[in-house]
């Protein structure tokens, strides 16, 4: 348990380290979070937790591939942010829009022979 409670315990300090970054410069805390610091600290969990190194070179594989729709929500929120919409409203169909594109872009890959 207490080897748990350090993963979570680091992992929402990350989190909380970039919200209050983004109060004094957003373009650092943009650089932080774009950092796939999830995927690092899921890489190191799964070294430290004895995992074969082929187990996590097919996570970051998966990941690689699941990350391109997920660019939508970032293209796809400031554009409707600037044209004055409402930020749940916008948040809400951003996040839409990107299961849309997960959902459309699963099949596509099962067909090239990417299995995830």
């Amino acid at each position: 348990m207490f080897y748990y409670a350090h993963k979570v315990i680091l992992s929402a300090l990350i989190i909380v380290a970039i919200s209050e970054i983004a109060k004094r410069s957003s373009g650092f805390a943009a650089l932080m979070a774009a950092l796939p610091l999830t995927s690092l600290l899921a890489f190191v969990w799964l070294h430290i937790e004895g995992s074969e190194p082929s187990r996590i070179a097919e996570l970051s594989s998966q990941i690689f591939w699941l990350v391109l729709p997920s660019l939508v929500l970032f293209l796809l929120l400031p554009i409707l942010l600037r044209l004055g919409w409402n930020f749940w409203l916008s948040l809400g169909i951003s996040i839409a829009s990107t299961m849309g594109s997960y959902f459309a872009l699963l099949p596509l890959l099962r067909r090239v022979g990417v299995q995830l």
